[in-house]
């Protein structure tokens, strides 16, 4: 009866791993990695991580708030911006996927075709993904910039909190709409495919090849520290921020990056040595399927995403917060 009952176990395992949702999930994230790490941020940064501020203890209301906006700004920005530049990219990435003749040269397919399909290459995935993924770090500082002017705006509209002699203006912007055609789109592609065609490139992802599971975790690690280096910079040159809540503001983000990044890095290595079992698992239940190469990559893409964000917009807030509290009023009153 033990055998049996074990036996159910392990064929519920074994389907819950080739769960045609799960591959599919899993198929969509890795071709949408940084859309996938974009909605997670969105969901976080509007509800998870503005409730944590607010019920930070012993820190001015006001200081709160500017958190608060911070968030909400960043997430917003971040996806608007993923929409519109990361996903046309992943796109024709895809398109570059499935008909890698049309788009690349045949000595480019060659040098990164080590045996099988090119899209199996461990040099191709790395390529591609970081064509994919690069889209956030090349973004960073135009995403600081827009997420800064953003802020007054959440304050005034979320909080009802407008700066003193500040008047609110309104531009009338015209906007030329470029359609979408597929003949605009289809320039995406080729224009990749001279990316993957250039040497340098090919070189570098054949030479750190088996390194391709951890690149959306390096490629994220430096997107996030260019983003805070470039806020803190804005926000210190800023005049739509109050003088007396910008120390604050910027203590908050570079906290919050530098204990998300490293005890990220910490918790991901930890879980990723326990998860090689799964991984073994999963591969041998699916093995034969065509894009068992991309669901695999999903979980890489899926882990630290996760563990950054349960860390930067859950756990860390309260604690970053106060911290940021703390060190402003320390260094007031030591001036």
């Amino acid at each position: 009866m033990r055998i049996n009952k074990l036996s159910r176990n392990n064929q519920i395992f074994t389907g819950l791993l080739n769960n045609k949702v799960l591959l599919k999930s899993l198929e969509k994230i890795s071709e949408h990695g940084t859309s996938f790490s974009a909605g997670i941020s969105l969901a976080m940064s509007l509800g998870v991580r503005p409730l944590a501020i607010l019920t930070t203890p012993d820190v001015e209301k006001e200081n709160k708030q500017y958190a608060c906006a911070n968030s909400i700004a960043s997430g917003l920005i971040k996806f608007g911006i993923v929409e519109a530049i990361a996903l046309p990219v992943e796109n024709a990435v895809k398109k570059i996927d499935l008909n890698p003749e049309k788009y690349l040269k045949s000595s480019t397919i060659k040098n990164l075709q080590s045996s099988g399909k090119l899209i199996e290459s461990k040099s191709y995935k790395l390529a591609a993904q970081i064509l994919k993924l690069g889209t956030g770090f090349l973004t960073a500082i135009p995403k600081s910039m827009l997420t800064l002017a953003l802020i007054p705006i959440v304050m005034d509209k979320v909080f009802k909190l407008k700066l003193k002699n500040e008047e609110t203006k309104t531009q009338n912007v015209k906007s030329d709409k470029i359609p979408f055609t597929g003949r605009f789109t289809e320039k995406i592609p080729y224009k990749l495919g001279k990316i993957f065609d250039n040497t340098k490139l090919q070189n570098f992802v054949k030479k750190y090849q088996n390194q391709s599971e951890d690149i959306a975790k390096h490629i994220t690690a430096a997107t996030d520290i260019l983003l805070t280096s470039s806020f803190a910079y804005q926000t210190n040159k800023s005049k739509k921020i109050k003088e007396n809540r910008k120390k604050a503001l910027i203590y908050n983000n570079i906290i919050s990056t530098a204990v998300t990044l490293t005890g990220g890095y910490a918790i991901d290595k930890v879980i990723k040595n326990k998860t090689k079992n799964f991984i073994t698992k999963f591969s041998e239940v699916n093995k034969g399927n065509p894009k068992l190469h991309k669901y695999i990559e999903g979980i890489n893409i899926v882990r630290p995403a996760l563990i950054f964000a349960a860390i930067y917009y859950g756990i860390l807030p309260i604690f970053s917060t106060f911290t940021a509290e703390k060190i402003d009023k320390y260094l007031q009153n030591k001036d």
